[in-house]
Order: C-alpha cells, then structure tokens, then sequence
C-alpha cells in the first residue's frame, strides 16, 4: 500500500513525501494520541498511523497483535515518522529499531546516515547500550575506508556538529565489517546480541 508518496513537482528528498489522495495519517505519541504540532507546524517523532481504503483485518493467529495494530479504522504501522512544518513525512526507523536516549527517541538512520557524511567512513550502525548508571546511550559501530584513520574524539565531535548533543554516539567501535543479510542488509540484532554478550 502506498500512503505517503512524492510526487513529479512535490519532491522533497529524504523524505517519504505527503499523504496520497484517500489516505490520512496521524503521528501518535506513547499514550495513542497524536503528537501536538510544534510552532512552525512540524510534527516530532511519534508512531504513524494510516487510515484509507485498503487495510488487512487482522494478522492470521495472532489475536494480540491483530489488536495492537488495527485499532479501528486505523492502522499502527510499525514505523517512526517526523513531519517537517510544510507538511513531508520522513521515515526514521521500525519500532524494534529506535532508541530512547534519555526520554527521547533517537533514529539510529539518522545517526548512521551523519556518520557515513564523514570522508572516512565507509559504512555504520547505531544501537543502544546501557552505561553504568543503567542508561541507553548509542553505541556506533564503524567500518573505515581503506587507509583511512580516525579516533572516536573526531567521530563525537563531527557528529555534534550536525545533530543535537543527546544523540551522538557515547560509545564507539571500529570494526573490519557489519553483520548483513544477503541482500545487503545491516543486521542490529547481531550487534545487539554481540554487545549483551560482553
């Protein structure tokens, strides 16, 4: 189903583009209700929900999950969403993904798609880690390009150029390469586990 879409003329990129023609989506908070605009009219990250003509009814055999994603005639899509104030949708990760940093949601897309603007970085992922104090804070995990050097100071610092200071990576880790599927996919979960293992 697509629900949010550019169009030829209303292109914004990076983003996912405005609702189609028979769709509404809402950006839900914690507690199902949407997430109140800010000034300029932006939305902050929330849950998106899609109301519009075409929707399952439930998820075969699994009543408690048929119940937590149609709730009506709303559909919990699973997905992270921001709206800016001229009204584009950008996708910030699946649900499993996201990290709550000290009460606010972090996209690791956003923090991966910054590390990899730094000229010698070839690829990342982000994931939470828990401190001593029992608090999530990111964890980056970076492959360099070849012949490149770089130390976690530098990464911090270019990091906290670019996004608010609660989101850079706390927690740095140069690796030779990432866990993927084969369809070139980074897998966290393995990182995740790989962390809980140490």
């Amino acid at each position: 189903h697509i629900f949010l879409s550019n169009r030829p003329g209303d292109v914004r990129y990076g983003t996912s583009g405005k609702p189609v023609p028979g769709y509404e989506v809402e950006i839900r908070g914690e507690d199902g209700l949407p997430v109140p605009p800010n000034a300029d009219g932006s939305i902050d990250i929330g849950d998106l929900f899609i109301k519009g003509p075409s929707a399952a009814l439930m998820y075969w055999h699994n009543r408690e999950k048929s119940r937590d994603t149609f709730q009506g005639a709303w559909t919990k899509s699973g997905d992270k969403y921001t709206r800016d104030a001229e009204g584009y949708y950008t996708y910030a990760g699946r649900n499993d993904d996201m990290l709550k940093v000290s009460g606010i949601y972090v996209s690791p897309f956003e923090v991966e798609a910054t590390l990899v603007q730094h000229p010698a970085v070839l690829e990342a992922a982000v994931i939470g880690k828990t401190d001593s104090d029992g608090l999530v804070k990111t964890k980056a995990f970076i492959v360099l390009k070849a012949g490149q050097a770089l130390t976690e100071e530098e990464v911090k610092a270019f990091v906290k150029e670019r996004l608010a200071p609660y989101k850079y990576p706390r927690f740095i880790e140069f690796v030779s390469e990432l866990p993927k599927t084969a369809t070139g996919k980074i897998q966290r979960f393995r990182l995740r586990d790989m962390e809980a293992q140490r």
